[in-house]
């Protein structure tokens, strides 16, 4: 009797070790195989999707075989790892073990999307619009709505995205984004403001931020930052208007074809700073840190007026009789290729990063 049951148990272990054997060597032939592919492809895996429902399409498609023992593979020996949403790029070379190893270290595609210094929120907006990898839900919603998803209910949303290069990966939405640059530039504005000068006109670290604004629409050269911030200051401080051509262009909004005529000048708007005294009332425009330390540091001098040479730096100028000269000498005779501003750089706003 105890020598049949020893026999049995023998032939037990044997069919067990058989059956290990079996599906390790199965397993192995799995991991090993080449992804059938002719070119690159990818595969996208939606939020809460399983790696055994993803295999299980992949043998659909005949990209894989054997997605049973590759189901076994992720049980047993990935326990516990999560499988990151997202999109996932296969090409031909790759092994299913590379594969499975792509899901294991979370190795989705990556997109950007840049914010440029200088753009408007309805610039934003539009940016948005055009990435079709993230999930569009903000195009019908007003701007006030928006921001109450962000929740700042009360905010405008005008200068109030930093401008940078943001990552994101399919499945994101465009709120999402908004999320991050909306915190980003509230992190970069109170760092400035802990470091800003003393005796400047601003209650608050807002009215910091529309005077960057401006400063960011007026010149984009580096060194010219901190000057038209002190011509602003002193403006201010004793009592003339800013006279700011950016913010009777901001004011027309859509109206707005490339040319400003004397009639816009005189043109009464919220932001037109040759009609109204101080600051206008919300930023013109996104700004970069550097526009907001030029505005908490101006920089010291009696100059009250500056005038475009033409190829995006200034003339500044005391006294308005040296200013009327250089508006006669740079305004009046314009090159032919004049600018007010440094020419734009060009911008890959939409951009595959992996």
């Amino acid at each position: 009797m105890i020598r049949k049951l020893l026999l049995v148990l023998e032939i037990v272990v044997v069919l067990a070790g058989l059956t290990l054997g079996l599906v390790a060597w199965q397993q192995h032939r799995a991991l090993e195989q080449p992804l059938t592919l002719s070119e690159e492809r990818l595969i996208e895996v939606p939020v809460g999707a399983t790696p055994g429902g993803v295999l299980n399409r992949l043998e659909a498609d005949g990209v894989i075989d054997g997605a049973f023992w590759l189901r076994l593979y992720w049980r047993f020996n990935l326990q516990g790892q999560p499988l990151h949403s997202g999109e996932y790029r296969l090409t031909p070379d790759l092994r299913v073990r590379d594969m499975l190893d792509l899901w294991r270290r979370g190795e989705v595609v990556q997109y950007s999307l840049t914010l440029v210094e200088g753009w408007t929120f309805r610039q934003v907006r539009a940016a948005l619009a055009r990435q079709d990898k993230l999930e569009l839900t903000l195009s019908k919603l007003s701007d006030a709505e928006i921001m109450a998803k962000l929740g700042q209910p009360e905010q405008n949303p005008e200068g109030r995205f930093f401008p940078d290069t943001y990552r994101y990966v399919r499945g994101m939405s465009d709120l999402d984004l908004l999320k991050q640059a909306h915190k980003r530039l509230q992190v970069v504005l109170d760092e400035e403001w802990e470091k800003r000068d003393d005796s400047l006109p601003y209650k608050d670290s807002y009215e910091a931020l529309i005077m960057a604004s401006m400063i960011e629409k007026e010149t984009g050269v580096p060194e010219e930052r901190g000057e038209i911030a002190g011509v602003f200051v002193r403006r201010l401080a004793v009592g003339m208007r800013l006279q700011t051509d950016p913010t009777v262009i901001f004011g027309l909004g859509e109206r707005y074809q490339g040319r400003i005529t004397r009639a816009h000048l005189r043109e009464p708007t919220p932001y037109n700073t040759y009609t109204i005294d101080g600051m206008p009332p919300t930023p013109i425009a996104l700004v970069g840190r550097e526009a907001i330390h030029a505005a908490l540091h101006p920089v010291d001098g009696k100059s009250l007026y500056f005038v475009a040479r033409g190829d995006g730096s200034h003339v500044f100028s005391e006294t308005l009789d040296q200013h009327n000269r250089a508006v006669r000498e740079y305004q009046l005779k314009r090159r032919a290729d004049y600018r007010s501003s440094p020419a734009p750089i060009p911008q890959n706003s939409d951009k595959d990063t992996q």
